[in-house]
């Protein structure tokens, strides 16, 4: 993790002091599962609980002298509590410790990881509710098709947002196991009671099996989840910058009073916080497969996940965490160019009409590859600059229409008229307005967060 994309609760949750915390605490409520049991006084696990701690700077010295951290961890904290240190890591071995540990941390970070996911669902929410009628068009091959809301168009994104949130969700129960098993998994060192204990007090569920180590099937599905909700927010992202090319200027990023946009061109507003969630997911895709690639173990363990993961989960957390501020950022506050967008609707005469015109030719008796040829010769026409696409179907097909046919082929309106079948799926808030009437316009100016900014990613 760099500072630099990583908030500061998930770099608190993964911070060294708060992992051997979480140890020590997988430590003690062993000793007092042992104590339960009548292995060792209970005084001797009061005096554990009460007087050992945790010197990292202690811990790495030992560490580098003895190649192994969580033996390391063992001696530093036995030294802080005398002769009650020999009941520490009783039977344990030292996957118990730092996979149950570890367990607790994914699922801390996956709570601020949907936190932040809320805030982004909210911002679309409200952006689509803002912007039911704000007309735009439609693309496919991005190539006018017909015309949609932009409000639509965000209300899908918020949609992929929420299943991303319950995947997430899904792969955080699934990975907040524990397990104290012993060497090889079988108990023989420590009883289940103990196992249920730690686990208990960790507000973990308890693994139904264990070899020495949690599978890596949790895990992998875990960071699964998390690129999957990336390469969402990457999709979210993407719509921003095409929207925002010289040439579109539908939409733009926010861009605050002092911001610069180039070193040399001072002109420029660059969508560097869209260009730097597209970086970042293709990471996020990345460490999933190095997830999957943790899985299969040797026989009950080795440690060839452990170097990975040591960097991909801390590392993904952060950036998924990271995207998900800046996306809710861009939602809240992106200017929405709705005269721009009604512009590129009614583009050669309301071309995107062409579907309706096609409509009610086969209505009135045409074949369809008659009324299709017809139509796209007309678009052609108006393609080329001859007419608008509205006054050559007037002219060629005023005598195989009625007027309030052709009307009807090219009111804006209709285009909208289902899309509250979506609001109300959805549970959007519908708000009336007249099309086009909700333009958004400039956001109040914000402050650059800090690295959150432009310039380079």
């Amino acid at each position: 993790m760099i500072p630099r994309y990583t908030p500061a609760p998930i770099a608190a949750i993964f911070a060294d002091g708060e992992r051997l915390a979480r140890w020590l605490e997988v430590e003690l409520l062993a000793a007092e599962a042992w104590a339960v049991l009548g292995r060792i006084p209970e005084a001797s696990a009061a005096a554990l609980r009460r007087e050992a701690r945790v010197d990292p700077a202690r811990i790495a010295e030992l560490e580098r002298e003895q190649g192994h951290d969580v033996a390391a961890f063992v001696q530093a904290v036995q030294e802080t509590v005398g002769e009650e240190g020999r009941f520490l890591h009783l039977g344990l071995t030292s996957s118990d410790v730092v996979d149950t540990a570890l367990a607790t941390q994914l699922r801390d970070a996956a709570r601020q990881i949907d936190e932040d996911a809320v805030a982004v669902e909210a911002a679309l929410a409200d952006q689509a509710a803002r912007h039911r009628l704000t007309l735009m068009p439609g693309r496919t091959h991005g190539v006018h098709a017909e015309p949609l809301s932009l409000g639509v168009k965000l209300a899908n994104h918020l949609d992929e947002v929420r299943r991303g949130r319950a995947r997430l969700a899904a792969a955080a129960g699934e990975v907040a196991v524990g397990q104290v098993s012993g060497p090889v998994g079988t108990h023989s060192s420590v009883p289940p009671e103990v196992e249920e204990h730690v686990c208990r007090g960790l507000g973990l569920s308890v693994a139904a099996t264990s070899t020495q180590v949690l599978a890596r099937d949790r895990h992998a599905a875990f960071v699964t989840a998390i690129a999957l909700l990336g390469a969402s927010l990457e999709r979210l992202a993407t719509t921003i910058r095409l929207l925002q090319q010289t040439e579109v200027d539908e939409l733009e990023e926010p861009f605050a009073e002092r911001q610069k946009g180039s070193s040399a061109m001072p002109h420029k507003h660059n969508p560097v916080l869209s260009e730097r969630v597209c970086g970042m997911a293709r990471l996020l895709r990345g460490y999933a497969l190095t997830a999957m690639e943790d899985v299969a173990l040797w026989h009950e363990r080795d440690i060839s996940h452990s170097s990975a993961e040591r960097v991909l989960l801390p590392d993904a957390c952060a950036l998924v965490d990271y995207m998900l501020r800046i996306c809710a950022r861009l939602v809240t506050h992106v200017r929405v160019n709705s005269d721009k967008m009604r512009r590129d609707v009614e583009a050669r005469g309301r071309i995107v009409c062409s579907p309706r015109v096609l409509d009610a030719l086969i209505s009135a008796g045409w074949s369809r590859e008659r009324a299709y040829r017809e139509v796209q010769g007309l678009a052609e026409r108006a393609r080329a600059g001859e007419a608008g696409f509205e006054a050559l179907v007037r002219d060629r097909l005023g005598g195989e229409l009625p007027p309030d046919r052709v009307d009807a082929c090219f009111d804006l309106g209709q285009a909208l008229a289902g899309i509250d079948h979506t609001y109300r799926r959805l549970g959007i808030p519908i708000v009336e307005a007249e099309p086009g009437m909700a333009t958004g316009g400039e956001r109040p100016a914000v402050a650059l967060e800090a690295g959150i900014g432009g310039g380079t990613a």
